[in-house]
């Protein structure tokens, strides 16, 4: 769709106004400090920190292992179905305020199952959030599993067997954690059997790594989304194969700063990218941590690099087109998103 200029003065009405799709959200990454505070007091709790803000106020860090590490003590007051239904019910009632209207939600099961957690209460309680949210809110909302690249791959074939009896759950696998030092290659052999399940694969790549493991991801792991993604911009011959290939990337400028890995928004290669023609989507990764959800990442994004109303119309376009969504359903989102950028003008 040809999208006439927008003042910038209204451009973020737009941003906001806009339906999209969120591709690249960790569910555990949206517990806000009020909601951790709240569950640990269900479950007879005591945190390491005596308010909410004070532990708002730790949310600094340096690199991802940094995040990591506070990310996976807040993961610890999640101990029963229904605190995984409220936090997923909390996210796409935030989600729905800023038009998405489709949500493919991240969460693992290795991070609770290490808690005592049988996998069964943390898929149960996500997916039962995901339903009634259709009702609700109006949102799609699937759900993909990911296995911690820090953990072995026996590991993963674990937490795989463990949820193969909710396998109508779960539309899809992915690999989040800690990236470097941890290649896509490491878990060749879980990827090719969830294949064979007939699961759609995702993983994280190119965001601290180098380009090399968005190689891997595309060539070992067979993926069809790449999360973030970001240093392909260093390999000319992946740039190419991206943009050619449509292969998307699930990009989080937010998180990008947050965890260093660019200094400012401001040189932030998403611009480059859509340039270049790569399928990239814009999305909030952890937003409780980051510092935003998903508007709030398009609003700072465009605000920063001096992006367009046609980007941003192409930007939400991508992110419908890269979803696990069914054909006929993607073409009502474009229908939608294309009737509110004709009644916006």
């Amino acid at each position: 769709m040809k999208v006439k200029p927008v003042a910038p003065d209204r451009l973020p009405e737009l941003l906001r106004a806009m339906p999209k799709a969120e591709l690249h959200m960790h569910i555990e990454g949206s517990l806000e400090p009020e909601l951790i505070f709240q569950l640990a007091g269900r479950n007879g709790m005591t945190l390491d920190y005596p308010d909410v803000e004070s532990l708002r106020r730790a949310y600094v860090f340096n690199n991802l292992q940094d995040f990591l590490d506070i990310y996976h003590t807040g993961t610890t007051v999640l101990r029963t179905e229904q605190d995984f239904y409220d936090m997923t019910h909390a996210y796409l009632a935030r989600a729905h305020a800023d038009n998405v209207l489709h949500a493919e939600i991240f969460f693992d099961t290795q991070t609770h199952t290490g808690h005592g957690l049988d996998a069964s209460v943390v898929v149960n309680g996500l997916h039962r959030a995901c339903v009634d949210a259709q009702a609700a809110f109006g949102i799609n909302a699937s759900l993909i599993m990911c296995f911690l690249r820090h953990l072995s791959e026996r590991e993963a074939f674990e937490a795989l067997e463990q949820v193969l009896p909710l396998r109508e759950k779960i539309v899809g696998i992915g690999l989040a954690s800690s990236e470097v030092g941890h290649p896509p290659e490491k878990f060749a052999r879980v990827f090719a059997r969830c294949r064979e399940l007939g699961f759609r694969l995702v993983a994280h790549a190119g965001e601290e790594g180098p380009p090399a493991y968005i190689w891997s991801a595309l060539d070992v792991l067979k993926v069809e989304r790449i999360d973030h993604g970001v240093q392909a911009i260093h390999d000319p011959a992946l740039m190419r194969r991206l943009a050619d290939a449509r292969i998307a990337l699930t990009v989080c400028p937010l998180s990008n700063i947050k965890l260093c890995v660019f200094d400012d928004l401001s040189q932030h290669n998403l611009g480059r990218m859509l340039d270049a023609g790569i399928a990239a989507t814009i999305n909030s990764d952890d937003p409780a941590y980051f510092g935003g959800y998903i508007n709030e990442n398009f609003t700072q994004t465009f605000a920063a690099l001096g992006l367009s109303a046609q980007q941003a119309w192409q930007l939400s376009a991508n992110s419908f087109n890269a979803s696990f969504a069914d054909d006929s359903v993607k073409r009502r989102y474009l229908e939608r998103l294309n009737g509110c950028f004709e009644t916006f003008r």
